[in-house]
């Protein structure tokens, strides 16, 4: 349910604002920053309130239900600079929640005597089910250009927050040692900045964390604007379902990354993503619905290399660089870079790309896919030469057995 919530509008919301509500790119880059914004502040501030003085199953019901609120009435919103500050309040709603969601999840199946790690995943991939099924229902149900998208997903927002409440108790736990707030804010992770490796593994986590939500953002309008040459393409007509195969791939490299770690190492892996994005723009350029729907889709699969291979491979080199007391900081630390300063990043420069090669309302799409991926690939080439890290295969077996 609480990626139902997340995937009934974040693939399919940029085609709406671009092809019915006429925004700019700017305008549409800068409401899905919203997320950007919001991941810089939020999850750590309600994740204090959760460890210290309200039980983490009720601020993640009221973040919910606060939140279903904002989308219906984000739903009536036609002006760019309201709908922008809805979902900018939205965003502060709903980030929390994916950590507060894994939160409970944790306490609940330990209290239950559930082996976390291994329990745990399983479960977890159910999230990705909801989060394909939303596209497609929101696809079937022809709200890919409709308000009907966050109708959903207020709904079923709605009935995840009322159900929260009525999930086991998971209250703060008592400390006999009274952490300081830069402590729970993870501030006590920029001890790691003291390190060049470090220092230029979190640049190039946010540089990369910029092009993760372009394709999110920009995805459904980039094939919505085919209508006129492909009317009746399965692409135009079911944007969502051809871009969910991007999320099917995301669970099927999940599986490899184990092998490709200890084969290959943190540093090859996370180039690899690097590259991936390459050929997920590129092929996105010189794709299209008809006779290229082909590449299209090989780009659909590409993304689950993508995607998986910098954020577990980057999650599995801070986890294993960083001390144990500060672990759970350096993980917040390494969100705060790619989904927090990356992404906002991104969609800052992502819309002004899209608006530069736009004349008359008409976007040069190809031009705007070769941008992002000369971007990908300018950071591929420079990765290399300066992040310094020596493969020790035993080391990696370590690594991935957390």
């Amino acid at each position: 349910m609480e990626f139902f919530v997340w995937g009934s509008w974040l693939i399919s919301l940029g085609g709406y604002m671009f092809n019915v509500l006429h925004f700019k790119g700017q305008e549409v880059s800068d409401i899905y920053g919203t997320m950007g914004v919001a991941s810089i502040f939020t999850p750590a501030l309600f994740g204090i309130v959760a460890d210290r003085w309200l039980n983490a199953e009720r601020v993640l019901g009221l973040c919910h239900i606060i939140g279903a609120l904002l989308l219906f009435w984000a739903s009536k919103v036609t002006d760019p600079q309201m709908l922008y500050y809805i979902m900018l309040l939205n965003s502060f709603m709903f980030m929390p929640t994916i950590g507060l969601n894994n939160t409970v999840s944790f306490i609940v199946l330990g209290k239950s005597g559930f082996n976390i790690v291994k329990d745990f995943p399983p479960i977890r991939v159910w999230g990705t089910i909801g989060f394909i099924a939303a596209m497609w229902m929101v696809d079937l149900c022809g709200f890919n250009l409709s308000p009907m998208q966050l109708y959903i997903s207020a709904g079923s927002g709605l009935l995840l927050g009322v159900y929260a409440f009525t999930m086991p108790g998971c209250p703060p736990v008592k400390s006999a040692v009274k952490r300081s707030l830069a402590s729970s804010l993870g501030l006590d992770a920029l001890v790691l900045f003291q390190r060049n490796k470090m220092v230029i593994f979190f640049l190039f986590a946010m540089l990369l964390g910029a092009a993760l939500q372009i394709t999110n953002t920009f995805g459904s309008a980039f094939l919505g604007d085919f209508a006129n040459t492909y009317p009746d393409a399965f692409g135009v007509k079911h944007s969502n379902i051809l871009i969910s195969i991007s999320q099917i791939s995301e669970t099927l490299f999940i599986l490899a990354i184990p092998f490709f770690l200890r084969r290959f190492g943190i540093k090859q892996v996370m180039l690899m993503s690097i590259f991936a994005w390459v050929f997920r723009f590129g092929l996105f350029a010189i794709g299209n619905p008809g006779s290229g729907l082909w590449l299209l889709i090989l780009s659909m699969i590409i993304y689950g290399m993508a995607f998986d291979f910098f954020n577990i491979s980057g999650a599995l080199f801070v986890e294993k660089e960083a001390d144990i007391k500060i672990r759970a900081s350096a993980q917040g630390l390494f969100m705060l870079m790619t989904n927090g300063f990356g992404a906002w990043v991104g969609n800052k420069i992502s819309g002004r790309v899209v608006d530069y090669f736009t004349v008359d309302g008409v976007k040069d799409w190809q031009s705007i896919w070769f941008s992002f991926a000369g971007y990908a690939l300018l950071l591929g080439i420079v990765f290399p030469l300066v992040f310094r890290y020596k493969h020790v295969p035993s080391d990696e077996k370590v690594a991935v057995s957390h």
